[in-house]
Formats: C-alpha cells, sequence, structure tokens
C-alpha cells in the first residue's frame, strides 16, 4: 500500500512537471504552456499530442497534433487545401471560414491557417468507408512550416470556443522556439 503511494506521487509530480517542460521541435526548444498535458501520440504519424482543456461549457478538450514528415508531404498549398476538406460550411454560410497568414516557428517562416466551421470527424482518418461525425462550430489552427530537414506540421483542432481558450498561448508558444 505505501509503495503505490510512493509511486502514485512520483508520478503525479513527473506529470504536473511536464508542463514547464521543454519541447523540442526542428532543433528549437520552448516551453509547454501552463495546464497543457503531453500524451502518448494517438498515430504512428504523429510525433507528439497535447490536450488542452476545455472551454467552460463545451464538452471535449482539444487537441494538438504534430507531425513530422522528412520527404514532405505535398506543397503547402495542397496541404492547406486538404485541411479545409476536413470542414464543411455551417448552416446558411457559402464554405468554412478559412483566413491564412504568414507567421513563425521561432525564427523560420511559416504559415499558419484558421479554419471554422463543421468539422467532418473520420475515424480511422484515411479510411475510405469510415464513419464521418459532423461537429459544429469547430476550429482548426494549422501550422506548416518547411526546413532542410524536412517538413513540420502543427494541428490544434477543438470546439471553437476552447480553441480560442488557447489561441493567444498557442500563438505565443510557436513564436517563442528558440
Amino acid at each position: 500500500m505505501k509503495r503505490i503511494s510512493i509511486l502514485t506521487l512520483a508520478a503525479a509530480f513527473l506529470f504536473g512537471s511536464a508542463n514547464a517542460a521543454d519541447f523540442e521541435l526542428a532543433g528549437m526548444k520552448a516551453k509547454v504552456p501552463e495546464g497543457w498535458k503531453e500524451e502518448q501520440p494517438s498515430s504512428t504519424m504523429r510525433m507528439a499530442q497535447f490536450k488542452l482543456p476545455k472551454a467552460d461549457g463545451d464538452k471535449e478538450d482539444a487537441e494538438l497534433a504534430l507531425f513530422y514528415f522528412k520527404g514532405g508531404s505535398g506543397s503547402v498549398d495542397a496541404n492547406l487545401k486538404r485541411q479545409l476538406a476536413k470542414f464543411k460550411p455551417a448552416d446558411g454560410k457559402e464554405e468554412p471560414i478559412n483566413k491564412v497568414e504568414k507567421t513563425k516557428v521561432g525564427k523560420i517562416d511559416a504559415t499558419l491557417q484558421d479554419v471554422k466551421g463543421v468539422y467532418l470527424s473520420k475515424f480511422p482518418p484515411f479510411a475510405p468507408n469510415a464513419k464521418i461525425t459532423e461537429k459544429t462550430n469547430w476550429r482548426q489552427l494549422y501550422v506548416i512550416f518547411v526546413t532542410d530537414n524536412g517538413d513540420f506540421y502543427m494541428t490544434l483542432l477543438g470546439s471553437a470556443k476552447t480553441v480560442e481558450k488557447h489561441e493567444k498561448a498557442f500563438k505565443e508558444w510557436i513564436a517563442s522556439f528558440k
């Protein structure tokens, strides 16, 4: 019994201190924002994954997934189109809200896409006959940047309210890489 308590305390300490840890990306490091919880990636395609706490009134936490492809995965434009295709317009709209702007991850030029609409959640993601669940009023912040060693992608996905709750910290985090 005593052994379990010590292990539980040790795990709680390690888990809690993970939020203050440096996270490395493309040879740069940045502190993980408070409250973000690193998880075991749900796919071998993911290099890392974080759970970001839901906003008051929301049903689900947001998810931040980071990907790395040494050989790339197509042009920036092709990737932006692929991300936009995961959404359909909200009722009464002609298309999902889609804003694209230039940003930086540390000192590296990057592209940030902000998409809002009805998210077409598909599991498993690449299965042609996978069931699609529509999630209304969802938002995705998607960052892509290319390095000499490969391409990096970040996807912050969740309800619009929860993504908005974490938007400032996310943008500050990507800019803080050194």
